[in-house]
C-alpha cells in the first residue's frame, strides 16, 4: 500500500541482496545424523540461515520497540475503537483485488464471489470500506494472497528467512509478495501521488500491530526463546491460511514446553 513501485521494490532488491551477501557465511551447522533427535529437530525447523536470521530478528525486535509498537500503543490509546475498527475495514477492503485474484488463482469461484460480492456492497453503502454492512449480509471477510496460493498448489515455502523490518519471508513467500506488489492495482492508481501510499502504508502497519499488541506481548513474556515461537507461530498461520482457516491468537501452543 505504499509506493509499491519504487520503495518495496527497491527495499525487497536491497534486503534480498544483503541476504545471498550473508548467505554462506552464517548458516547454521547441521547436527550429526547419528544425533537423531537433534538432526530431526534441525530437519523440522528448516532454518539453515539460523545465525543470521537470530541477528536480522534482533535487529527487527529493535525496530519494533523504539518505533512500530510506541505507535500502535498511542493508535489504540488516541483513537476510539470504532474509529480503529473502521480503518481497518477500510484497509481490508482495498486488499480486495488481489484477494479476488488468489480466489479465482486457487479455482474457488465460491469465495471469489463472495470477495466481490463484499468490495461492492462495502464499497457502495459501506462508504468507500469503512463499514462493513457485507459481514452482516453472510459474506464474511477472507484473505489470500499468491504466497498462499502458491502453497494451496503444493509449493513449498522453502528454508525459514528473516528479512529487516519485512520479518518472516520464505523463498515462496518472498515470491508471492512480488507477485501480490505487481497485480495490486493500488501499485498503479496512486503512483502520481507517493504521499497517499506512504499515509496507506504507515496507517496498514499500526493498525496491524496494534491488532497483536496484547498477544505477542504475552508471547514473548513467556517463551523461552521468542524467536523459534515466533518462527513456529509464523509457519501454523501460513499453513492455516493456506487451508482457509485462521490462527487462533488466543490459543497459542505452549511455547514453554515446546522449545
Amino acid at each position: 500500500m505504499i509506493d509499491l513501485v519504487s520503495l518495496k521494490n527497491s527495499r525487497r532488491v536491497c534486503v534480498l541482496a544483503l541476504s545471498s551477501a550473508l548467505l554462506f557465511s552464517a548458516c547454521a551447522t547441521a547436527p550429526s545424523p547419528d544425533d537423531k533427535d537433534a538432526y530431526a529437530a534441525y530437519k523440522e525447523a528448516n532454518d539453515p540461515l539460523e545465525p543470521m536470521n537470530r541477528a536480522v530478528f534482533a535487529f527487527n525486535q529493535g525496530f519494533d520497540k523504539v518505533l512500530l509498537r510506541p505507535a500502535a500503543i498511542t493508535y489504540r490509546t488516541v483513537l476510539p475503537r470504532p474509529v480503529r475498527e473502521s480503518n481497518t475495514n477500510f484497509l481490508d477492503n482495498l486488499e480486495s483485488p488481489v484477494i479476488f485474484l488468489n480466489d479465482l488463482l486457487q479455482a474457488k469461484p465460491g469465495r471469489a464471489s463472495a470477495t466481490l460480492a463484499r468490495f461492492v456492497i462495502n464499497t457502495s453503502i459501506g462508504f468507500f470500506g469503512f463499514f462493513d454492512p457485507a459481514e452482516n449480509m453472510g459474506y464474511a471477510y477472507h484473505d489470500e494472497d499468491f504466497a498462499q496460493t502458491l502453497g494451496y498448489w503444493g509449493v513449498s515455502s522453502g528454508p525459514y528467512l528473516m528479512l529487516p523490518i519485512l520479518g518472516p519471508l520464505p523463498p515462496r513467500d518472498a515470491a508471492g509478495f512480488a507477485v501480490d506488489i505487481l497485480t495490486d492495482p493500488l501499485t498503479y492508481v496512486f503512483d502520481d501521488h507517493r504521499e497517499v501510499n506512504y499515509a496507506l502504508y504507515g496507517v496498514d502497519a499500526i493498525d496491524q500491530r496494534h491488532q497483536v499488541l496484547d498477544e505477542f506481548d504475552e508471547l514473548e513474556r513467556t517463551s523461552v526463546d521468542y524467536y523459534a515461537a515466533i518462527r513456529s507461530l509464523y509457519r501454523q498461520r501460513m499453513n492455516d491460511l493456506i487451508r482457509d482457516g485462521e490462527t487462533d491468537l488466543d490459543n497459542l501452543p505452549d511455547f514453554d514446553e515446546e522449545y
